[in-house]
C-alpha cells in the first residue's frame, strides 16, 4: 500500500509540475539603495520566483521541456519601509526546431515600476481582481510572454493571452500606479498591450510567425530557404512600418532580434540581402552597425 501511495504521489507531483508554463529566472538587485543586504530583497526574489514558476497561468498542460524560458531582472533604485521604486526588465525566448539554438523573442525594459511589498506577503493572481501593483505588473508580463510565444508558433495564436493582459491593464488602473494608462507615455504597459491587440499592428504578429515558424524552424531542413523566409518576414514588417513608423512594437522587435539577425545572415549559405539591408536600415537605423555585417 505504501508503495502505491508513493507512486500516486509521484504521479501527482509530475502532473502538477508539468502544468506550469514558465521556467523563469528572477533577480532582484538593490545595490543602488545602499541597503542591499536586507533580507526583504532576497525574500522578494524568492517569492517572485515561486509566484512565476509555480502558478498555473493557463488551462493548458506544459511538459517540462515545453516551459517557456524567461527572466525578470528588477533593479531597485529606492526603498523606504514597504515602498519600492525601480525598473523591471523582462526577457523571453523559445527553442528553434531541429536544433539546439534558442531564439530571443521579447526584451523589454519597463522604467515605470513602483510597488509596495511586505516581507513574506503572499502573491496571488486572481482574474478581474486587483491585488497589488506588484502582482499586476508581474502577471501582465506573464501573459504578454505567453502571447508572444504563442504568436511564434501559430498565426495570431497569442490573442487570448493579450486579452488577459488587457484585463489586467483595466483592473490595475484603480491602483493609480504609472504605466497603466494611455497618458503614461509611448513605452508604457498600456501602449504595449494596446498595440499588440490593434489591427493596425497585425503585421508585427504576422512577422513573429513567419520569422520563427516559417523561417528559423525550417533551417534544419534547408538553411537557405529558412533564411529567405526570415528575410521575407522583415520585408512584411517594413510594410507595417510605412503606415506606423517609429512604433513601440518595432523597437520591441529589434531589441530582441538585432543580434540574431546579424548572426543568421553573417554565415552559412548565401542569400540575397541587398533588399533586406535596405529595409532594416530604414525601419531600425539604431542597429545600423549590425546591418552592416549582413553578407550576401
Amino acid at each position: 500500500m505504501s508503495k502505491l501511495i508513493l507512486i500516486l504521489g509521484l504521479f501527482f507531483y509530475v502532473s502538477l509540475a508539468s502544468a506550469q508554463e514558465l521556467n523563469c529566472e528572477v533577480i532582484v538587485n538593490a545595490e543602488q539603495t545602499g541597503q542591499s543586504n536586507l533580507t526583504v530583497f532576497k525574500t522578494l526574489q524568492t517569492s517572485l520566483s515561486e509566484f512565476l514558476n509555480q502558478t498555473t497561468w493557463t488551462g493548458a498542460s506544459y511538459q517540462s521541456q515545453e516551459r517557456i524560458n524567461c527572466s525578470v531582472f528588477i533593479n531597485i533604485s529606492s526603498f523606504d519601509n514597504e515602498s519600492f521604486i525601480g525598473t523591471i526588465q523582462v526577457q523571453s525566448s523559445r527553442p528553434v526546431f531541429g536544433s539546439s539554438l534558442i531564439s530571443p523573442v521579447f526584451n523589454f525594459n519597463d522604467e515605470q515600476f513602483a510597488f509596495t511589498y511586505r516581507e513574506f506577503e503572499p502573491l496571488n493572481y486572481s482574474e478581474n481582481t486587483y491585488s497589488s501593483n506588484l502582482v499586476s505588473v508581474i502577471s501582465y508580463y506573464v501573459y504578454t510572454i505567453l502571447g508572444l510565444d504563442a504568436d511564434t508558433f501559430e498565426l495570431e495564436g497569442g490573442t487570448p493571452f493579450y486579452e488577459e493582459a488587457n484585463r489586467i491593464v483595466t483592473t490595475a488602473q484603480q491602483g493609480n500606479s504609472s504605466g497603466w494608462r494611455g497618458s503614461d507615455g509611448t513605452r508604457s504597459r498600456y501602449r504595449l498591450n494596446a498595440d499588440l491587440l490593434s489591427n493596425s499592428f497585425l503585421g508585427y504578429r504576422t512577422t513573429l510567425y513567419q520569422y520563427h515558424r516559417l523561417g528559423l524552424d525550417t533551417m534544419h531542413k534547408d538553411v537557405a530557404k529558412g533564411k529567405q523566409a526570415v528575410a521575407a518576414s522583415i520585408l512584411n514588417l517594413q510594410k507595417m512600418s510605412e503606415s506606423r513608423p517609429n512604433s513601440l512594437l518595432m523597437r520591441v522587435f529589434f531589441d530582441a532580434k538585432a543580434q540574431e539577425l546579424e548572426q543568421v545572415f553573417s554565415g552559412g549559405p548565401s542569400v540575397p540581402v541587398t533588399e533586406l539591408k535596405k529595409a532594416l536600415n530604414e525601419i531600425a537605423p539604431l542597429y545600423a552597425e549590425n546591418w552592416s555585417k549582413l553578407q550576401f
